[in-house]
């Protein structure tokens, strides 16, 4: 098995955890109640309005009753944090830094809202800004552990090993038992491909965090990247009874039991992919290879072709049915296939797969 093959979809989605924002509701509650009593009642009326929208999970009301607010009080550092926290609860990360930047112009000694400009940042990609944030949060907050592993993180994003380390060993310096900085240490030896070393930190993080699924699949990529098929087996199949119902913990065993010459085992595990996110192209491809190696044409040919209904501009997926056709003596289509197949490949300036669909159509001369 290459040392890549399990290197985890997930494992640098934020390092396998969730950051948080601040929570928006307190920040909402101490708007309306910063204003003093004599106050414009209009503007009193919007934020106790905007809180009942909150409250109900009406986002875009309870932004657009804010906006209104902010027209009102322009100088109110906490309605524009209020903004921010809602556009980053929708994922509109840009209109969350606009307005966590004009919080923080407002508001430059509050540690929280440098933190959120940061988290958005960071969310939107701008890791450099987001950097930048981070060590303003750190500075106002030297104990907000939140800012240093999100320093950590977009640190590792922009390949600083050396930094990241540095942020996650300040986490633990203030918190020693931290799951999140263990985790993300091994996240760091993983990425460098330094596997051995990835496993001790990793395996302090699942003591400290026994029912995170996450931890449990970095683990399971640095047994597998060392061919430890049998420590990697019982860490991804902790992370499926911890996570049942998540797709690419299912895809990682699938290939492991592919690996394995498992065919039927890895089999139901892509199908159990595709139950659960049907739209996986790889799962699709991966059963219909599978099918076929099996020689069981008739079905591997339903499985390409459902996978071409998902992904029309795959090259592999026309191949690979042609070349299935071709076994079941249907020279037309699998002719037809191919001759996408080839066109595909062209497009998108595929050179060996030119050569490789053409050698397949002159053999079906």
């Amino acid at each position: 098995m290459q040392k890549q093959t399990l290197f985890l979809v997930t494992l640098f989605a934020w390092g396998g955890f969730a950051l948080g924002l601040p929570q928006g509701s307190s920040a909402v509650e101490l708007i309306a109640q910063s204003r003093p009593t004599s106050a414009s009642q209009r503007l009193n009326e919007l934020l106790r309005e905007g809180r009942k929208r909150v409250d109900a999970g009406d986002f875009m009301g309870a932004i657009a009753l804010y906006q209104e607010a902010a027209s009102l009080d322009g100088n109110n550092a906490r309605i524009f944090a209020g903004i921010g926290y809602l556009k980053a609860r929708q994922g509109d990360y840009r209109a969350a830094v606009d307005a966590y930047r004009r919080a923080v112009s407002l508001d430059t000694n509050n540690a929280d809202f440098a933190y959120a400009l940061g988290f958005s940042l960071a969310s939107g990609g701008d890791y450099s800004a987001a950097a930048s944030a981070y060590q303003r949060a750190i500075q106002l907050d030297p104990r907000n552990l939140n800012a240093h592993l999100g320093l950590g993180v977009v640190l590792l994003r922009q390949n600083d090993y050396n930094g990241a380390i540095r942020s996650y060993q300040q986490v633990l310096s203030i918190d020693p038992r931290n799951p999140d900085a263990y985790e993300l240490i091994g996240a760091l030896y993983l990425q460098q491909e330094r596997y051995r070393e990835a496993i001790e930190p990793l395996q302090q993080a699942a003591q400290l965090a026994p029912r995170k699924s996450s931890i449990q699949l970095k683990l399971a990529s640095a047994w597998l990247a060392q061919n430890n098929l049998d420590a990697g087996r019982v860490a991804l199949e902790e992370a499926s009874r911890l996570e049942p119902n998540n797709p690419d913990i299912h895809f990682e065993i699938a290939r492991l039991r592919q690996a394995q010459n498992d065919l039927q085992a890895s089999l139901s595990a892509y199908r159990r992919v595709t139950a659960l996110r049907p739209d996986h192209i790889d799962a699709h491809l991966a059963i219909a290879d599978i099918l076929t190696q099996q020689q069981d044409y008739l079905l591997a040919i339903v499985a390409y072709r459902k996978l071409i209904e998902l992904a029309p501009n795959n090259p592999q997926a026309y191949y690979r049915l042609g070349l299935a056709l071709q076994t079941r003596e249907r020279r037309l289509e699998a002719r037809e296939a191919l001759e996408k197949a080839r066109d595909l490949f062209r497009a998108q300036n595929q050179a060996d797969g030119v050569r490789q669909v053409e050698e397949a159509l002159r053999r079906l001369r």
